[in-house]
């Protein structure tokens, strides 16, 4: 089997994007170029590695199976680049992913406890949705991934291999208002006065709904400016130009002039903080970031 490093960098980036075009733009190629490097590792494998969907791109068993190597050997690559160069790195390396509300929440606290206690660890961020950090873990791109689930709160999402999850707290939903607006003075708000509300929300996906209107509101939302950027949805609630949804654990990085109200009406709606990483036993590294995000949240 004749296989190149740019057929395996190409075959973890489809696993990590879940799509020809998301992994072109990724690595900087034309779509033929990562449609042929495909068809080409295809090839060589002598097997179908890529089950072409209406919803993108998902590994067949065998190209996970190609997968779990590729990791392997595109990392003994880095290593080695580094050694011959000397740039081995003298700290502990650990690649986290966060869900998008996280990085104001949990990561600052949590890094901060993390240098306190195992300054020899240095972690690197990015940050994305749930399923994207899920791909990107079985693609191997990242070693730990800070996720949030809705109800029913499934663990598993069925793709293989499966991940471990550990739960690490429940979080209670709430809608960000302007503090001397509409709802100046309230401690709470009543479901039927959000109908039409004007909401500041994040784009939907086919993996990802609506963020940012509250779940379950009664009839179509009056969606007035999509944002996925929390900083620009809370100072445009700030600005008065509209309503949006946020974790309760956000109230400590609120923009002044923004409060948070519980919702009545409507049952409580509880979304779920999980760390995720490969099966297996874990380097202590990892282990020693998942105990400092864990005593932070």
């Amino acid at each position: 089997m004749d296989i190149s490093t740019v057929g395996l960098r190409v075959l973890r980036q489809i696993a990590e994007s879940g799509s020809f075009t998301a992994a072109a733009a990724r690595l900087g190629y034309t779509q033929s170029a990562v449609s042929r490097q495909a068809a080409s590792l295809e090839r060589s494998a002598g097997a179908v590695l890529f089950e072409r969907r209406s919803d993108g791109v998902q590994l067949t068993s065998t190209g996970l199976t190609l997968l779990r190597h590729a990791r392997t050997i595109l990392d003994s690559l880095a290593a080695a680049e580094r050694d011959l160069t000397g740039t081995a790195p003298q700290t502990e390396l650990v690649r986290l992913g966060v869900f998008l509300s996280a990085g104001a929440a949990i990561l600052p606290a949590a890094l901060a406890r993390l240098a306190a206690t195992d300054p020899h660890i240095t972690v690197t961020t990015i940050e994305g949705t749930t399923p994207t950090l899920g791909r990107a873990l079985r693609a191997g791109s990242i070693d730990l991934a800070l996720l949030t689930s809705r109800p029913p709160h499934r663990l598993s999402d069925g793709e293989s291999p499966r991940l471990h999850v550990e739960t690490l707290a429940d979080t209670e939903l709430a809608v960000a208002v302007r503090s001397t607006g509409e709802f100046a003075g309230r401690t709470t708000v009543h479901i039927d006065e959000l109908v039409d509300a004007p909401w500041i929300a994040t784009p939907s996906s086919n993996s990802e709904p609506l963020l940012g209107v509250w779940p379950g509101l009664p009839g179509r939302p009056r969606i007035v400016h999509s944002a996925r950027d929390w900083l620009t949805k809370l100072q445009l609630v700030a600005g008065g130009f509209g309503v949006t949804t946020v974790p309760s654990r956000l109230s400590p990085a609120l923009p002044l002039g923004v409060s948070l109200l519980p919702v009545e009406g409507a049952p409580p709606e509880i979304r779920r903080v999980l760390v995720a990483r490969l099966p297996g036993r874990p380097a202590p590294a990892i282990t020693a970031v998942t105990r400092a995000i864990a005593s932070t949240v």
